[in-house]
């Protein structure tokens, strides 16, 4: 197979369920802390022994009781307030209406392979993947209970994340939460190749630990996560090329100021640049679908010639900086809008490759799930 292509991942089946388990924690003056990321690096099969002699020297606290977690981390003012725990990954859905975790992009298969092997040599899961959903009216009323208690743990690492962390312990309150998200539907936010990795560790061995993967679900509609553009750098493609394309697919490119293009950009409408002219492109977006389908699928394939390749950047400033190394043309893209995405996703399809940013995101050490203490009964 190919190793740049790109594949729909399976789809796991409802209903949603999040299962305790015992936390891992990196010491507070370890979590945001990029020498700790280093930790997680190879020989792979060390980290676990790693861990276990942080945990003797006291760098790394492990639960006794297996919890599932309220965790809310604060990030320059915007509060993120999700459930961690083990997602049940154990059943592939076998049509539309059984799909309970949906990705909104494909994955390369090399890399999802290669993160499965990592995490099996590390024996854990090392950070959750990132869920959003519309939080059920009987979730938000438990988690606002269980947030007006002290947290188990409260600290702000070395990154400055603030966090709070709750322990969700009580049998009722798990009965509760599992009964409330059994309808839940959510949309993968951060780590598809983590959770193609999780589904391919399952498939060879089932039954076991491996049935779960560690996620944390947000509430979108309660603690909101950004939803931002990635702006796109088409290397060796020039204004004149845009043009050109556009009027072979009823685009409309115009040009215009710096000011004018950028406060332009909408839904249909992009701001193009080779660093020093500016101009609009308003696409022939149809209703149901986004610009970067368009742009992806009528205007790139329009160019005479393709691109060199296609730079990826979260923030203007790094796509206006790689314009100043490689000659070509900028796109800045308007944000997605949420709830088109999971329209999108509900229909069957798949967004092209980086389409959203997500932020943010909370520290790596939070919460790490071991695969060595096995699956919990799942009745």
């Amino acid at each position: 197979m190919d190793s740049s292509a790109v594949v729909t991942p399976p789809y796991v089946a409802g209903p949603l369920r999040l299962y305790p388990f015992r936390g891992l924690m990196l010491s507070p003056s370890r979590i945001g802390d990029p020498s700790s990321a280093r930790a997680f690096a190879r020989p792979y099969r060390d980290v676990a022994a790693r861990l276990t002699s942080w945990e003797r020297r006291g760098l790394v606290h492990h639960d006794t009781e297996p919890a599932v977690y309220l965790h809310e981390y604060t990030v320059a003012g915007i509060v993120v307030r999700g459930l961690v725990g083990a997602l049940d990954i154990s059943r592939r859905a076998t049509s539309r209406a059984d799909r309970a975790v949906y990705p909104h992009e494909g994955v390369h298969p090399a890399q999802a392979e290669e993160l499965a092997e990592r995490m099996a040599e590390m024996q854990m899961n090392p950070a959750p993947i990132l869920l959003v959903h519309r939080g059920p009216a009987a979730v938000r009323t438990l988690l606002a209970r269980v947030a007006a208690a002290p947290p188990t743990h409260e600290f702000t690492d070395r990154a400055e994340q603030e966090h709070r962390v709750w322990a969700i312990t009580d049998p009722d309150d798990l009965g509760a939460l599992e009964a409330a998200l059994a309808g839940s539907r959510a949309l993968i936010a951060d780590g598809h190749h983590r959770y193609a990795a999780y589904l391919r560790l399952q498939r060879d061995d089932p039954g076991g630990s491996h049935d779960l993967g560690l996620a944390m679900l947000v509430d979108q509609d309660e603690t909101p996560l950004f939803l931002g553009a990635i702006h796109r750098v088409l290397v060796g493609t020039g204004l004149d090329d845009l043009r050109d394309a556009c009027d072979r697919i009823g685009a409309t490119f115009h040009r215009t100021t710096e000011t004018a293009a950028v406060g332009a950009l909408a839904p249909g409408c992009l701001a193009a640049t080779d660093g020093t002219t500016w101009a609009t492109l308003a696409l022939p977006v149809p209703h149901g679908r986004a610009a970067v389908e368009v742009l992806h699928e009528q205007l790139v394939p329009a160019l005479t010639d393709e691109p060199a390749r296609i730079g990826y950047h979260h923030a203007v400033e790094e796509a206006m900086a790689h314009l100043s190394r490689s000659k070509g043309t900028a796109l800045l893209m308007p944000a997605p809008d949420f709830d088109l995405v999971l329209r999108i996703v509900a229909a069957g399809r798949l967004l092209p490759e980086k389409a959203t940013s997500f932020q943010p995101k909370p520290s790596v050490g939070v919460l790490i799930r071991s695969l060595l203490d096995g699956a919990p009964d799942r009745h």
